[in-house]
């Protein structure tokens, strides 16, 4: 299985032919895929081994490296308001409307860095001097939705969504706020009764961003995403490649739906016929999305190897449902592990099998509404 950069065959015999205004980032990582795997064609490598150079780390890794200058873009606009003290008054004007929901202003600020990368935001909740607004803030950071998650809303929405892009990752943003919202009265009723304590904080004057300090935080999150890239991501690529090229007998096999991984996801993939992703290779992605969300792309990237396979696999209902899905369910091992760190391992474990309950719950009424519309 070999993605092509240049086309790819539709089952009708008709050429799939990418959009010409793709990112330079997208052409560059599409040509030098390209020139390694003529250079390894030539010299004959090993089929084992270009398969793995190609599929595996290319296409993977590859993948999601294009969706780099759109994480820089959110983290840009999100350093400018933190720099110009014009975050700390937005904890201000929110108390009045966050106490209605048992929180404080100071969540607030937890919940914004939320949408950048949700462990930075667990860690900014330790400046919260209430151990139950704390946690409860915790609890409702993941389901703001974190810049991990973009190359998944991206590929879907190009994939499934072309003409309505900007109005499915809006909505995809408001719905997570909406569910953050709702999980919040609910925490208020049940296990967090009580209310806030009063917002105290003294706020800063308004200045310019400065460049340095503008510069640094942007360089600082590339950094991490490329990390993450070539580790977490590179490492979680080379053993979906493996599992999906390999038979219980350690035997390469061609046809994908005999791996080990067929395997494993197909025993899962039964859980998500009702909400309309029953496929055990879309399963497969969702269960990279636990290393790392970016790696959901890339292990699509690798199972499907294209998107008119995806397309195949998947209604419009059923790709929502995922969407939705994606935006719920548990985030990323890093994550979880800083939530271990700030609640302890009972609280950690609680987020993972509560935010799949809600996901699932939440994927399964949005299949059957699409359907029925």
């Amino acid at each position: 299985m070999r993605l092509c950069a240049a086309y790819t065959t539709l089952p009708d015999n008709k050429e799939y032919v990418p959009p010409p205004a793709a990112p330079n980032i997208s052409r560059g990582i599409s040509s030098l895929t390209n020139a390694v795997d003529q250079l390894l064609t030539a010299w004959n490598v090993n089929d084992v081994l270009h398969s793995l150079v190609i599929d595996g780390i290319f296409n993977g890794v590859g993948s999601v490296l294009s969706f780099l200058p759109i994480i820089v873009t959110l983290f840009f606009f999100l350093s400018l308001l933190e720099d110009s003290g014009y975050m700390a008054r937005v904890a201000f004007i929110m108390d009045k409307l966050l106490r209605k929901l048992g929180l404080s202003g100071r969540s607030i600020v937890p919940m914004l860095v939320g949408f950048g990368c949700t462990v930075p935001g667990v860690m900014a909740s330790r400046t919260l001097p209430s151990e139950r607004d704390r946690k409860m803030t915790i609890l409702l950071t993941p389901f703001m939705s974190c810049t991990a998650k973009l190359p998944i809303y991206a590929f879907f929405t190009a994939a499934f969504f072309p003409k309505r892009g900007a109005l499915v990752m809006i909505g995809l943003y408001v719905f997570g706020i909406v569910m953050g919202i709702l999980m919040a009265l609910i925490f208020k009723k049940t296990a967090f009764k009580g209310e806030a304590v009063p917002f105290v904080m003294e706020l800063p004057n308004y200045r310019l961003p400065g460049a340095k300090n503008v510069g640094h935080l942007l360089w600082d999150k590339a950094k991490d995403f490329l990390q993450r890239a070539f580790t977490v991501i590179f490492i979680a690529t080379i053993v979906i490649w493996f599992l999906q090229n390999f038979d219980t007998g350690l035997n390469m096999t061609a046809d994908s739906q005999n791996s080990i991984l067929a395997l494993v996801a197909g025993g899962l993939a039964p859980i998500f016929l009702p909400v309309g992703f029953g496929d055990w290779r879309i399963v497969t992605a969702l269960i990279s999305g636990f290393l790392a969300k970016e790696s959901v792309v890339s292990s699509l990237t690798i199972l499907f190897g294209s998107s008119a396979a995806l397309q195949g696999s998947l209604t419009i209902a059923g790709a929502v449902a995922l969407l939705v899905f994606c935006l719920l369910y548990t985030p990323c091992v890093a994550a979880i592990a800083s939530v271990k760190q700030e609640l302890g391992g009972k609280w950690a474990a609680a987020m993972v099998f509560g935010q799949c309950f809600i996901a699932w719950i939440a994927s399964f009424a949005v299949y059957h509404i699409v359907g029925l519309l």
